[in-house]
């Protein structure tokens, strides 16, 4: 009985780290579809199109700027007073932000005060998740058995697809719905949506309770007086190698969520429609697949599965743009199905691999540096990079960003190798 209460307890932890970062992800990842559809229209109209795309994708990128920033100073509360609080205060930011760019005048209204507003949401927006994601990974971490810390784990980050589901769905509904109206209000509807969002997934973190090994080791050791300078004068060679682990993969998965949107549409003359249904096809099978390889290296090991997924976005970074530009629907959404399962690989051990990188004292301030680090050098620059090199040849040609994709591959797989297995150091030490 005891035990599967126990289970049972550890379960509802888990889905709630999951439905709670799926409403940010939402957040966050919705931003970034608007940017490839609409915003250079609405916030940037006087310039080159190609232009206003790359301005769009910078206000896009300018969210992970503040991740790392939200990282250290939410991680610092998040180690001294408790996971629990912080999530709660993070997820209530987000989903306000969120709101307030749906309820933004656009530049035709206001002129240049409109990016403005829009950029400053955007940096607001980027801090308080980047100190969502450590603490709901290790929510579920801390709060697993010994031996199922990936599977565990990986549920948190089954919000990253969720919150693409829920975002692409959204605007998918709303493209629909709104047709030849979507740029004068259709686009603001998921924005609102937020709201209602948040609403859920407070509901459902706060029945969970605050990590019991946090508690464990406050009350044995206390806490640490400043986590991150801790963290940097004993772990400062593992947060760079955890860091260039996340680039990788940030690079490939944003060239595929957000760019591939951008490119299909502008460059392939796709519809919004067929680009949005793939991607949602795509993150239903990652979320799928990243429970899979994350009960699987719970048995054979993180740096096995996580390198072979590293392996596979360097071999899959010339195909995947080979199957958009046949612009053959079915293969388009192959596309982005293998994309998204493929990376899994990676995506899913890291919940459990970042925590098993830090001692339990300065775990939340360790993770969410790593993790933002490697997210804002990898996603936060990939579309702009991605959109300045496909106009970087004469014929617009897209083997300048597969180049790009392969050396983040490679980058991810080398920083895997220096850290070496993480599975037999465990999450529960409190090193």
């Amino acid at each position: 009985m005891a035990t599967g209460m126990a289970t049972s307890k550890v379960r509802r932890v888990a889905l709630a780290s999951s439905a709670g970062n799926a409403v940010e992800l939402y957040d966050f990842l919705l931003y970034g579809t608007a940017s490839a559809l609409v915003f250079d229209k609405l916030f940037f109209p006087s310039f080159d199109p190609r232009i206003g795309t790359l301005l769009a994708f910078a206000t896009f990128g300018a969210g992970f700027l503040a991740r790392p920033l939200g990282g250290v100073v939410i991680g610092h509360f998040g180690d001294r007073i408790g996971r629990r609080s912080m999530l709660v205060l993070t997820l209530t930011a987000t989903g306000v932000c969120t709101a307030l760019i749906g309820l933004l005048p656009t530049y035709s209204s206001i002129g240049i005060a409109a990016p403005l507003l829009l950029v400053l949401l955007r940096l607001v927006q980027g801090f308080f998740l980047g100190g969502e994601q450590g603490g709901a990974t290790l929510m579920a971490v801390e709060h697993a058995p010994p031996g199922r810390t990936g599977w565990y784990g990986s549920w948190t980050f089954l919000g990253s697809p969720l919150g693409l589901l829920l975002a692409n769905g959204a605007m998918a509904a709303s493209t629909a719905v709104s047709g030849d109206a979507f740029l004068d209000w259709g686009w603001r509807v998921p924005f609102l949506l937020s709201l209602a969002l948040v609403g859920v997934g407070l509901y459902v973190r706060l029945s969970v309770e605050e990590s019991p090994e946090f508690s464990a080791a406050r009350e044995s050791r206390g806490t640490v007086r400043l986590p991150v300078a801790e963290v940097l004068r004993r772990s400062w060679r593992t947060v760079l190698l955890g860091a260039g682990v996340n680039l990788g993969f940030t690079m490939f998965i944003f060239v595929v969520a957000t760019f591939a949107v951008s490119y299909g549409t502008r460059q392939l003359g796709m519809t919004r429609a067929t680009l949005l249904n793939a991607g949602l096809i795509g993150a239903f099978t990652q979320a799928v697949a990243i429970l899979v390889f994350a009960r699987l290296s719970d048995r054979v090991g993180r740096l096995p599965v996580m390198l072979g997924g590293a392996v596979f976005l360097g071999l899959y970074a010339f195909p995947f743009f080979r199957l958009l530009e046949t612009r053959s629907t079915g293969l388009v959404v192959l596309a982005m199905v293998l994309a998204f399962t493929g990376s899994a690989a990676l995506f899913g051990p890291m919940p459990a691999y970042y925590a098993e990188l830090f001692g339990t004292r300065v775990r939340y301030s360790g993770v969410s540096l790593s993790y933002q680090l490697g997210a804002v050098l990898g996603g936060g620059l990939s579309p702009i990079v991605a959109t300045w090199l496909l106009g970087a040849t004469p014929t617009h040609d897209s083997w300048p960003i597969s180049l790009y994709l392969v050396a983040g591959a490679l980058v991810s797989a080398l920083c895997l190798l220096g850290v070496g297995e993480t599975l037999r150091r465990g999450a529960g030490s409190a090193r």
